[in-house]
């Protein structure tokens, strides 16, 4: 999915159209943690809907429509792929299936110095590095105005005149509001200057990450397991050059795997938060978003996960992944 850019992917086997599989089925096997190595059959789906030789290229746009597909495979009685129809080839666009409207308030914490980044951040703060025609705030913004969101908190401190002022200048079809630290509060401590004037779900968001998903699904999993934090995690590989050894007793091998890779979940930096946590956090004092995770963690409330892929993460916070988004 992620060499390709779709999200939904064709599933044959000896020539044979079996079904498709697309990022919410492998999202929902992650969170049920079905093993990364099982066989894509254990969660392949064959109930999509796919187009019949006889139907129209208009009855194949109006389907693609009603069920926001990516592409529509076109299948004959015997099973044989006939024909592939792509969204961008039928609507001439690459923008593709309808998001889903949610309008909901989105923070962003810009109030960092990004060190690992000097010495240019010594003259642009990192909200406003350049990712193409746009800086990091304003890629952010789009993103989530895509979706109805026009709301927008930015927790500044570091050249907080600077960001004002560009974006200000910028007359985005956006409400922009600012709330600055006096001193480093952390990667949470900030969000209690927001008290009283957060009434809704909202979403937070690091000032230099990038998230390629359809951000009503990860609303949608918020809402449907009630969850008061929800964290998106980056699957995150490594694989290592070397066969790996498990010994039991004496010594004696267990079983031994050549070349295996090892894959985590990693805290992506955008989070949807419940509004009564925020008068869970302390006023006035350095607080971590992973602490107010971890209180509710040891409380035995809910902290849901959802996973994305490594490819549909950009994290701009360091001089390599930086270059690496330039194209460098």
């Amino acid at each position: 999915m992620d060499d390709v850019g779709n999200k939904l992917l064709i599933v044959v086997e000896d020539g044979l159209y079996l079904g498709l599989i697309s990022i919410g089925d492998i999202q929902r096997a992650i969170i049920r943690n079905v093993d990364l190595n099982e066989s894509i059959s254990t969660i392949m789906r064959n109930d999509y809907v796919v187009s019949k030789t006889t139907d129209s290229i208009e009855d194949i746009k109006e389907l693609m429509l009603r069920i926001r597909s990516e592409f529509m495979p076109v299948v004959d009685s015997s099973g044989n792929i006939v024909k592939i129809h792509f969204w961008e080839e039928l609507f001439n666009t690459k923008e593709s299936k309808p998001l889903k409207d949610f309008k909901l308030p989105v923070i962003i914490m810009a109030g960092g110095f990004g060190t690992r980044l000097r010495p240019l951040t010594h003259v642009i703060p990192k909200p406003l590095i350049p990712i193409g025609k746009k800086t990091m705030l304003e890629e952010i913004f789009d993103r989530f105005g895509k979706y109805g969101c026009d709301e927008f908190h930015i927790s500044v401190n570091y050249k907080a005149d600077l960001i004002k002022y560009y974006i200000e200048s910028q007359k985005l079809p956006y409400n922009v509001s600012y709330f600055e630290e006096d001193k480093p509060m952390g990667t949470a401590g900030s969000l209690s200057l927001l008290k009283d004037k957060i009434d809704s779900t909202f979403f937070v968001s690091n000032c230099d990450i990038l998230i390629d998903q359809d951000y009503s699904e990860i609303l949608e999993y918020h809402k449907q397991n009630r969850n008061e934090i929800t964290i998106v995690a980056a699957l995150k590989h490594y694989p290592i050059a070397y066969g790996t050894i498990e010994t039991g007793e004496d010594g004696l091998l267990e079983d031994i795997t050549e070349k295996p890779e090892l894959t985590f979940k990693i805290n992506s930096g955008m989070y949807i938060l419940e509004p009564h946590l925020i008068d869970e956090i302390p006023t006035d004092d350095f607080f971590h978003i992973t602490h107010l995770i971890e209180n509710l963690r040891l409380q035995g409330r809910k902290v849901g996960v959802f996973p994305i892929s490594q490819n549909s993460w950009t994290d701009i916070g360091t001089w390599d992944e930086y270059m690496q988004v330039l194209g460098k």
